[in-house]
């Protein structure tokens, strides 16, 4: 099995308020098929907000919770749905031992 793939660290323009903690920035994880079931890929890939709200808890580390996801901010939402059409969008990376030629 492969190593999961992470995004860069998405900094929140509105920190999502857990109790007296804040989360002011989030990290996702490129979803395996098991956690896209249910949603239609051509649904991510356009930004649907349903689709995204969906998915964001299956890979959001520290992991959201669906009404977490639900109120989010537009900018916050929509810097998530870019990531998310390009881990979409690209090739797995493979390791460094298989990358390089020797």
């Amino acid at each position: 099995m492969s190593q999961p793939v992470y995004s860069d660290p998405i900094a929140l323009a509105q920190p999502i308020k857990r109790g007296k903690t804040e989360v002011k920035e989030i990290t996702l994880r490129r979803p395996g098929s098991g956690e896209l079931r249910g949603l239609k890929l051509a649904d991510l890939l356009q930004g649907d907000v349903t689709s995204v709200i969906r998915l964001l808890p299956r890979i959001s580390q520290p992991t959201l919770v669906d009404q977490e996801a639900a109120t989010m901010d537009v900018y916050d939402l929509t810097n998530c749905s870019d990531q998310i059409a390009i881990f979409l969008q690209t090739p797995p990376q493979k390791p460094a031992a298989e990358a390089s030629p020797e």
